[in-house]
């Protein structure tokens, strides 16, 4: 008894040792099971996909590539490697499956790939990834390969790992554009879920030193997913060719935005803006106020007093008008011998006499002229018949300035000041330059690698026999905007005649382009001397890289461009030399907000 009960403790025992040893080995494969279950869904959903890639992704592809995307021939870089290049030769046209003909990796090593026909046996899969690893590796920087060399370029380095999160992104984006639209795999969902946390993670980052280590931790999971996708597209000249298309579609999308950013600026620059228009209106109101006998400027007889220092000015803008004004008599060595002759339009004419009866400029003297008082002006029918977007280029009160000896018959010399202008030197200089028998004193604009620099056949014709007879294609350009004008000897040669001559020319014809710059050059043709540059500087109006030293030192100084200095778009940096001249604390202006 004792014998059978020792046996049944002994076997009791046994069985619970056995049950304790093998239920963890039990459970741990049925875990293993199920893992390798879950593995074997997930290879076999990417062969289900490559399977249907191979013969839908690329149809989708090239059914896109038609509908929306163009494919040029170019030459594809990669970003920030300037050594080595992927050069795409010409393409097969009836190929549907949009294989290249020729395939090459510029650099040290240049390697040529004959791409073979789809009814042909392509390369095995397991070269094709090497190559592709191996050209992926040869195209990355040496920084990112070595990381000793991080050290030795720094600056260059913070760039490095946001450049490769933004060619991740890239690469995530066109990897999805070549899987079956509607399709819900694991791996769809797993590369944009890696996009994801890789957008949030690196956000708005430029530089290497503000990326956190979660995001270096998303860059290494993104690159591993983007291995597996790889593994799917072992042939790649149909992924260059996928992101030569896409690359080709953002290029045409930013040149359709730099356009379209151009013709805004000009529109701009062409249009009056809101507080102009105000400060007009106001000041037209409070003219028409005023008695005739108020009405009047005073110092007439100044006018046509030869002896006198005789300033154009032709504009419709009355804040302009003011600053130049402004500028020219505050610099002024004599400011009592400062005439300024202002031609605006009859609706403006208004506005412009009241705001220098109310503003008076010191001691010099202002009178003011309506164009169409000019009742001898007959350029007006031609000038609408020249084709151009911008009416100030057709305007009678642009191309008034070839008529200085009619508007000014008792005067024997004149400068003409654009409205766009700030004085910053005294220029009674200027009546003292020997004009050596020229009408025209003028600023040269035709030394290369400056910011003005022009040539004749920029602007004028050389196409057309007469011009090209008459006319020195390597004759030396100058600028309009502070000139000087010998009238005696323009009465001399007949000059407004001539111009007369070539405008009519030009309505039949196209002789140059439309504006006076070209008219300009035409009529004053071996009739202009040279002065020195500065008398007048010009760029102040566009990005033209001018110096800051030259400015310092000019006497003039031109916003010639659309970027004018009383417009938003107008550059900032160069703002403060225009607005210095401007009274901010006028009422009208504080009414019209107006500020500075």
């Amino acid at each position: 008894m004792r014998i059978f009960r020792r046996c049944t403790r002994i076997f009791f025992i046994l069985c619970l040792f056995a049950v304790f040893i093998t239920t963890p080995i039990l459970l741990l494969s049925s875990h293993w099971h199920l893992g390798s279950d879950a593995s074997k869904e997930f290879v076999g959903d990417l062969s289900y996909l490559k399977h249907r890639i191979d013969v839908q992704a690329l149809s989708a592809v090239q059914q896109e590539e038609v509908e929306s995307l163009k494919e040029p021939i170019l030459n594809v870089y990669r970003d920030g490697d300037q050594s080595s290049a992927v050069s795409l030769d010409t393409i097969h046209k009836n190929d549907s499956l949009g294989q290249l003909k020729n395939f090459s990796l510029s650099g040290n090593d240049v390697t040529t790939h004959d791409v073979k026909k789809e009814s042909q046996p392509s390369l095995p899969e397991q070269t094709l990834a090497t190559a592709r690893e191996k050209a992926v590796e040869k195209s990355r920087p040496k920084e990112v390969q070595h990381g000793q060399n991080v050290q030795s370029h720094p600056r260059r380095a913070l760039d490095e790992r946001v450049k490769e999160i933004k060619d991740q992104l890239i690469r995530a984006k066109a990897f999805l554009n070549f899987i079956p639209a509607g399709s819900n795999s694991n791996f769809v969902k797993e590369i944009k879920l890696r996009m994801k946390d890789l957008e949030r993670t690196a956000g708005e980052v430029s530089k290497d030193s503000d990326l956190s280590r979660r995001a270096i931790q998303k860059m290494k999971a993104m690159e591993s997913t983007l291995s597996k996708a790889g593994k799917l597209f072992p042939e790649c000249s149909s992924m260059v060719k996928k992101l030569r298309a896409m690359t080709y579609n953002a290029e045409e999308q930013l040149r359709s935005q730099k356009n379209q950013a151009s013709f805004l600026v000009n529109l701009a620059g062409r249009t009056t803006a809101k507080g102009l228009h105000c400060l007009s209106m106001r000041l037209t109101t409070e003219y028409f106020s005023l008695q005739p006998e108020e009405q009047e400027l005073p110092n007439q007889h100044k006018f046509q007093n030869p002896d006198l220092y005789h300033f154009g000015l032709f504009s419709d803008n009355v804040l302009a008008c003011s600053a130049v004004v402004n500028s020219t008599v505050s610099t002024a060595r004599v400011p009592e011998k400062i005439v300024f002759h202002i031609v605006t339009d009859s609706l403006n004419l208004p506005a412009m006499t009241m705001w220098f009866l109310s503003n008076p400029p010191g001691k010099a003297t202002i009178q003011i002229q309506s164009i169409d008082r000019f009742d001898w002006l007959s350029n007006k029918d031609i000038l609408q018949k020249q084709e151009s977007l911008d009416q100030r280029y057709t305007s009678s009160l642009n191309h008034l300035r070839f008529y200085l000896p009619d508007i000014f018959p008792s005067l024997n010399k004149i400068v003409l000041l654009d409205h766009d202008v700030v004085v910053k030197r005294d220029l009674s200089g200027l009546w003292r330059i020997n004009m050596k028998g020229k009408v025209n004193g003028a600023v040269e604009t035709c030394i290369e690698g400056e910011p003005s620099y022009r040539r004749m056949d920029m602007l004028i014709n050389f196409t057309d026999p007469m011009v090209a007879t008459r006319f020195d294609v390597k004759s030396c350009t100058w600028a309009f905007g502070m000139n000087m004008f010998d009238l005696q000897e323009w009465r001399k040669r007949n000059l407004t005649g001539l111009y007369h001559k070539y405008l009519e020319m030009g309505s039949n014809r196209p002789l140059m382009k439309a504006g006076t710059l070209p008219m300009g050059w035409m009529t004053f043709y071996k009739h202009t001397r040279a002065i020195d540059r500065r008398w007048h500087v010009l760029g102040l109006g566009y990005e033209s890289g001018v110096k800051l030293n030259e400015i310092d030192q000019a006497a003039v100084i031109h916003y010639d461009g659309v970027m004018k200095p009383w417009l938003e778009i107008g550059l900032q940096k160069f703002k403060p030399y225009w607005k210095k001249h401007i009274r901010y604390e006028h009422p009208f202006l504080q009414q019209c907000n107006i500020q500075d």
